[in-house]
């Protein structure tokens, strides 16, 4: 996978992550009741996703993705994809269908941001002289 590739990974990344920002910080009550979660929760995901979002235009703007900093999005994804399926466990009883469907499939989704973003690091950098 070449650095555009990644590049092209990390903007879609940023772009759900922003999604999720806005519907955190705009629509937060009526998710959590469609969910069954309490709305500062889905405003907090938001809050959380922004500062990833921001972390991954950084990334981006970079001539050469730092490695490192790759490496904390991708931890960061998996601990997102952790905490969502903490979330429909510890909920589980209050959520609602959709809400179960949506969490989990999303966390599908981050969890293959993730693995994509790994494999892209993991490739060998040229040499500059």
């Amino acid at each position: 996978m070449s650095i555009p590739n990644l590049k092209t990974i990390l903007v879609a990344d940023a772009v759900t992550c922003t999604g999720v920002f806005a519907i955190g910080l705009l629509a937060a009550v009526p998710v959590g009741a469609l969910f069954g979660l309490p709305a500062n929760m889905v405003a907090i995901g938001g809050w959380i996703c922004l500062a990833a979002a921001i972390a991954m235009i950084a990334a981006v703007l970079q001539k050469l993705p730092s490695p490192a900093l790759v490496r904390l999005i991708v931890f960061g994804n998996l601990g997102w994809v952790a905490a969502s399926l903490a979330v429909v466990a510890a909920f589980a009883a209050q959520m609602t269908g959709i809400g179960i469907a949506v969490v989990v499939a999303q966390a599908i989704g981050v969890l293959g941001f993730a693995i994509l973003e790994v494999k892209a690091v993991a490739l060998p950098r040229a040499v500059t002289v």
